[in-house]
């Protein structure tokens, strides 16, 4: 009876022990990470739980590896779904929120902004700044750009839709550029598909090309609908729509800030002081408003317009009140 009174004691003395390191094992784990501020720690490709406690130990964010390594033994469905990317680790967050975290999709984002009437070449530069990127299109051409975005038949100016996109430490620039150019396609659709009748385009694309030109001609949003209704007037009367960004966007390299006489006569396939109707591509990358207004044009007589100097611009209907205002606008300034 003596030793059966033993071994019980034994028993619950073990069975307390057992207890209390279960219970210093638990408290271990939920308390605060030692972290005075937020800390960006990446799990790097393929690597392994163990690897990355011990990298957490290194940088002193966890005190001690054996509760992560208990952890794995117990609950292996806890530590095998780590993900690649960098994460956030805040103040307060306790060893099991950070499993957890690491083993979210809630890695951290940066932003890259294409503005509406950005051309191709300068949203090319940016991309190649853009931290965190893998880039892979850095040495690329255009045309091979295209190419690995599987639209190799394709002029990429227009065809990235503006807008500011999210992505992740190795995320590379192509996938970037696959969402900007699926978004515009898919917007364009959209837009064509709910145009005004008798228009003087005949395609989604000329409507694109229209709409940068109409991005490029204006940054006051009410009036873009207006500028539209000047383009359409003059593409249905076989006028030349004679736009100074046209001209620019011939000149590529040559342009040094100034327009003058002679490049207003100078022959390119841009030049719509030369050539007739639409330019062969767009010239920058137009925004939702300035595609809706290709297709929605404002009705009016106006076949003519001028800069006030502010941004926005004098309308005309005649040759005649149209040079008054260049006298009033440009020739006084």
């Amino acid at each position: 009876m003596r030793v059966v009174k033993v071994l019980i004691g034994v028993a619950i003395l073990a069975g307390v022990a057992v207890l209390g390191a279960y219970q210093y094992w638990q408290s271990r784990l939920a308390a605060p990470l030692a972290l005075n501020e937020t800390t960006i720690y990446e799990v790097p490709r393929g690597a392994g739980f163990l690897r990355v406690i011990g990298e957490l130990e290194e940088r002193g964010i966890i005190d001690a590896t054996w509760p992560y390594r208990v952890l794995a033994q117990l609950s292996p469905d806890k530590v095998n779904g780590l993900r690649s990317g960098e994460f956030e680790l805040d103040p307060g967050m306790s060893g099991n929120d950070m499993v957890a975290r690491l083993s979210s999709d809630n890695v951290v984002s940066y932003r890259f902004t294409i503005p509406e009437g950005w051309t191709f070449a300068q949203m090319r530069r940016e991309l190649d700044a853009a931290a965190k990127l893998e880039h892979r299109t850095r040495d690329m051409s255009d045309e091979e750009v295209m190419a690995a975005l599987g639209h190799e038949d394709e002029y990429p100016e227009g065809r990235f839709f503006p807008d500011t996109y999210r992505y992740h430490k190795g995320m590379t620039d192509l996938e970037v550029l696959r969402r900007a150019y699926q978004r515009m396609a898919t917007i364009l659709a959209d837009v064509w598909a709910q145009r005004h009748d008798d228009l003087p385009i005949d395609s989604a694309y000329d409507a694109l090309i229209l709409a940068s030109l109409i991005e490029r001609e204006t940054g006051v949003p009410e009036e873009r609908r207006q500028i539209a209704g000047v383009f359409t007037r003059r593409l249905e009367s076989g006028m030349r729509l004679q736009t100074d960004p046209t001209v620019i966007y011939g000149m590529g390299d040559d342009y040094d800030g100034n327009i003058t006489r002679a490049d207003l006569r100078r022959e390119t396939p841009y030049n719509t002081y030369v050539i007739d109707g639409l330019p062969p591509t767009p010239i920058a990358m137009p925004g939702k408003g300035a595609l809706q207004a290709a297709v929605d044009p404002a009705p009016g007589d106006a076949l003519y317009f001028v800069s006030q100097g502010d941004g926005s611009h004098q309308f005309s209907s005649t040759l005649a009140e149209h040079n008054a205002a260049v006298r009033r606008y440009i020739l006084n300034r």
